[in-house]
């Protein structure tokens, strides 16, 4: 039992040393006073000095993180209507037909998702742009939302719906205080889910994209097609510290999440225990 579980150990060791080793040495290089990454020049800020006098990367900046904010929003908001007309869905072959359909769009590549819209917008007539990328990326992140969703509805309580019935509670007052309460924590998993999808999304960003607009990914594609610029190791290394600030984000509110349901628990059993 002690080899194995030693074994685990450096297994699960190997695993991160394999993931974050290049991206520490992309952190590491971007404070490179060289212009390359072959060599150790000295210790040196110019790289991020660059990427803030940079006026082109910091709009792109601000387009990825508007499109990352719209498009969660809005997909959490339609998801999660989603998840809750599935669960409410009586018939079992129309919910396994929506749930099927949600799942197709789930594992499709990216390639044929972002073809799929160049298709339909150009023969709409839509122009390329801000929208047509907000849209694309709505349409990909709503599907994650519901596979958020989805398995917090199953697991709700039924009498919390039935006793709110009972009490005279109406449909939205059933919603609000009842429901969203308790599948809150799968709403902000979706919200954040979406959200990381969609800074990182490059293939379907890199079809619906044009009119001068650009993300980050597609725009860091194409300077290294270039060459590979340290100013880009610096940009990369800030993304990770926003990755782990939207990490910490998420763990710090799904703890507080966790101790108001334990809180609230402890306070409802003594109140049903002279019942």
């Amino acid at each position: 039992m002690y080899k194995k579980i030693k074994w685990s150990y450096l297994y699960l060791l190997f695993v991160f040393i394999l993931l974050y080793l290049p991206i520490f040495f992309l952190v590491v290089y971007s404070f490179n006073a060289g212009d390359v990454m072959q060599g150790w020049d000295g210790f040196s800020l110019k790289h991020y000095n660059e990427l803030f006098a940079d006026t082109r990367i910091l709009e792109i900046i601000v387009n990825t993180f508007l499109i990352a904010l719209l498009s969660s929003l809005l997909a959490t908001v339609i998801g999660t209507a989603g998840a809750l007309y599935i669960y409410n869905q009586t018939n079992a072959l129309t919910k396994n037909i929506f749930l099927s359909l949600n799942n197709i769009l789930l594992v499709s590549p990216d390639v044929i998702i972002g073809a799929s819209f160049l298709i339909l917008f150009t023969v709409v007539g839509f122009s390329l742009g801000f929208v047509s990328v907000l849209l694309a990326h709505i349409a990909f992140s709503i599907p994650i939302v519901v596979l958020m969703v989805l398995p917090r509805l199953q697991e709700m309580n039924q009498s919390l719906v039935i006793a709110a019935k009972d009490l005279g509670a109406g449909n939205w007052q059933m919603l609000s205080r009842v429901i969203l309460p308790v599948i809150s924590p799968g709403i902000l998993a979706g919200f954040f889910m979406a959200l990381t999808y969609s800074l990182d999304d490059f293939a379907v960003t890199f079809f619906v994209t044009g009119n001068g607009f650009s993300t980050l990914s597609v725009e860091i594609y194409s300077r290294a097609r270039q060459g590979v610029s340290l100013e880009i190791n610096a940009l990369s290394a800030m993304m990770f510290l926003v990755s782990l600030a939207l990490v910490f984000i998420y763990y710090v509110i799904s703890t507080r999440f966790a101790k108001s349901k334990k809180r609230g628990t402890r306070l409802v059993l003594p109140a049903t225990e002279g019942l």
